[in-house]
């Protein structure tokens, strides 16, 4: 029988350990609060910027213990083409599903609103399109996702990551309204093993949001 090197790596290399995630609960709040307390803009950009800035610096804080193997463990495994596009076509489709609800969630709102002015479009695509997916990503389908999968197994970890991603939105609108696609990003990690099918469909789906929101609502 022929060895299945992939699978010999994912078992021996280091993963999500309690460890990790205690220093991100802890660097979290720690840099949250001395980033707002120094920074007076209180702007939605500046703060979302802030937010996800924080959120980042934190999870690189969390993992640094790691080494070199900290974006293995996070998920950042090779993947084949497929998965990234059927993903991204997968995500849009539900997304336009999702958006027939008719919710609109305050909070998307705002930041769709300041998508439409010019001067802020790049911005505003960079943070939500760039950023934001880009930590939702490292801390519900990397941290939190790799250390309950390293404990309790990969169908655990799908569910409470998909889950929580939904319940940090705090808004119920857009819990409710990202629901569907917290699951299918955690599907997509799931059976795939690797954080880019995901990270990808997260991006593109943001991105096309706000270039909707932009350009067809003008």
């Amino acid at each position: 029988m022929p060895i299945d090197h992939n699978a010999l790596i994912y078992n021996d290399s280091p993963a999500i350990g309690g460890r990790e995630i205690i220093l991100f609960l802890v660097a979290l709040p720690l840099f949250g609060f001395s980033a707002f307390w120094l920074w007076p803009d209180r702007s939605l950009l500046w703060v979302l910027g802030l937010f996800f800035g924080v959120g980042l610096l934190a999870v690189i804080v969390a993992v640094a213990p790691l080494g070199r193997a900290a974006l293995y463990a996070l998920g950042f495994r090779a993947v084949g083409w497929k998965p990234l596009v059927l993903g991204t076509l997968g995500t849009t489709a539900l997304s336009v599903a999702v958006s027939q609800l008719g919710i609109e969630p305050q909070g998307v709102k705002q930041a769709m609103d300041i998508a439409r002015e010019p001067a802020a479009f790049l911005i505003t695509l960079f943070l939500l399109a760039g950023l934001a997916p880009l930590v939702e990503e490292l801390v519900f389908r990397g941290l939190l996702y790799g250390w309950l999968e390293s404990r309790w197994g990969s169908g655990l970890a799908f569910v409470v990551s998909s889950l929580a991603f939904a319940a940090a939105h705090i808004e119920p609108a857009h819990a409710v309204l990202v629901l569907p696609l917290g699951l299918m990003f955690g599907l997509l990690r799931w059976r795939t093993r690797s954080l880019w099918p995901s990270l990808v469909a997260h991006m593109a789906n943001n991105g096309m949001a706000v270039a909707a929101a932009a350009y067809l609502q003008a």
